[in-house]
């Protein structure tokens, strides 16, 4: 009677939390109403027959309970009970699936009217592309990506000249127009998903992929990966932002072209030099960096993380927080860069700046760092020398003393937490696994290992100190 009973508070209690819980669907904001209709009939098939099957089990407990009188009868074929079974779970797998080919109809039939958008996963990170003027997308292999064609666009194909690369996890589309969404993959398994959209679908390496919808409302929307694609997995997000028509053409103008992007160069180190005046104060005449200042070494960065990171600065995506002083700092003078080329001088002028070996100023257990530091080296590379493809800086040779104070702020979401920041909101569920300080050091300390030269290196004196 016990089991019983159980059995009855189990099934009222699931329903009534099916009724009563605050968890439900996030709002639709596009046209896939069907889905969430789909859904609803999936919850109301299943939780029938839970009910059901619990109160027979109920039935049968109170009913053919042994009161200690006779022996259970053994009927080892009954066909009217074995028709009816499999009657009534005919018709409730019809009523789950039948519904669900319906929308899949509709979902892989694209209006004819529908604009499209690549969409490129990549470890781990979303980045897009539309078609020119022509309105053709160029081919695109990834046996042709590089640094200069992260893309994979083939340059012997002359639609991919005007394609628009937006080289960043965040997408502008125009409201209540549809969209045909297609999708490729770098490297493993990706699936792109916008959850308020009720629409997703697989990225796969070799192949393309796709969906539509028709977004029915404006807002910024959380994209990310709903396919295990590695490590940091769950921190491949994206945005994308729904807009009026005349915003979405506005922003799609302002993108670079890949024929642009190809003729534009490289920046100009002598021009750069003037720009760089400005730094010296701070980061020293040969860019190495002076704790004094609290500036740190920009001789031997990534020249895409110090654009990213320029760029951050100039739009307000980091160096905003009340708590970041020395990022506060840093705002006006990236401010004053008016235009990409000047950015792009710039950083081609730090290139030429000679690399020096740091100096430690960090204690800490290298061993226990060492172990720390595999979650870092899937991105950062097991040497700490930074990988592009990933978007994640060199480490190795870098000030110890930046790298504490950076995983601090990553960690208490002091940096990463702005929207438009996608690659420090990462950094940012990624600080989480160093729990406290200690850890923090003694990662920092085992990067400092990693410096060019080797721990000797990075620890040897100073000799210009007297």
């Amino acid at each position: 009677m016990a089991i019983a009973i159980a059995l009855i508070v189990l099934a009222g209690g699931s329903v009534l939390f099916y009724f009563l819980s605050p968890w439900q669907l996030t709002p639709l904001a596009s046209n896939w109403g069907a889905i969430d209709q789909t859904i609803v009939i999936s919850f109301w098939v299943t939780g029938a027959v839970f009910v059901a099957v619990t109160l027979f089990m109920v039935v049968a407990l109170i009913r053919f309970r042994d009161r200690g009188q006779g022996r259970a009868y053994y009927e080892p074929e009954n066909k009217r009970l074995e028709l009816w079974l499999t009657g009534i779970t005919t018709v409730g797998i019809a009523a789950l699936l039948a519904p669900g080919l319906f929308v899949w109809g509709a979902f892989v039939s694209v209006p004819d009217d529908a604009h499209e958008v690549e969409v490129v996963g990549q470890q781990w990170h979303w980045s897009f592309r539309f078609p020119g003027e022509d309105g053709e997308f160029g081919a695109a292999r990834n046996g042709l990506v590089d640094t200069d064609n992260p893309y994979g666009i083939d340059p012997e194909d002359p639609h991919g000249e005007d394609d628009v690369l937006v080289n960043e996890p965040r997408v502008l589309l125009p409201v209540d127009r549809p969209v045909k969404m297609l999708l490729r993959s770098k490297d493993v398994l990706h699936n792109f998903k916008v959850a308020p959209f009720r629409a997703k679908m697989d990225a796969i390496p070799g192949q393309r992929s796709y969906f539509w919808f028709t977004p029915t409302r404006t807002g910024e929307f959380e994209a990310v990966c709903a396919e295990l694609c590695g490590i940091a997995h769950f921190a491949m997000r994206g945005r994308v932002e729904v807009v009026e028509a005349e915003r979405f053409e506005a922003w799609l103008a302002e993108q670079p072209t890949h024929g642009e992007l190809a003729e534009r160069g490289p920046g100009d180190p002598e021009a750069g030099q003037q720009h760089f005046a400005a730094c010296v104060a701070c980061h020293g005449p040969q860019g190495g960096g002076q704790q004094a200042t609290n500036a740190p070494r920009l001789a031997g960065l990534d020249a895409d993380y110090l654009r990213r990171q320029l760029r951050n600065f100039r739009t307000g995506a980091r160096g905003e927080h009340e708590a970041d002083r020395f990022g506060q700092q840093m705002r006006p003078f990236a401010q004053s860069l008016e235009d990409p080329a000047a950015i792009e001088d710039l950083v081609a002028h730090i290139e030429t700046l000679p690399v020096e070996p740091t100096r430690s100023t960090i204690t800490g257990d290298e061993r226990r760092g060492e172990v720390l530091y595999r979650s870092c080296a899937s991105c950062h590379g097991a040497d700490g020398q930074g990988r592009q493809a990933f978007k994640a800086p060199r480490l190795a040779g870098m000030d110890d003393w930046y790298l504490v104070r950076q995983l601090h702020n990553f960690r208490e979401g002091v940096r990463g937490r702005h929207p438009r920041d996608a690659y420090g909101s990462q950094m940012v569920d990624m600080a989480q696994v160093l729990v406290d300080d200690t850890a923090i050091r003694d990662v920092v300390a085992y990067i400092g290992s990693l410096a060019e030269g080797g721990a000797s290196a990075a620890n040897a004196p100073d000799d210009t100190e007297e």
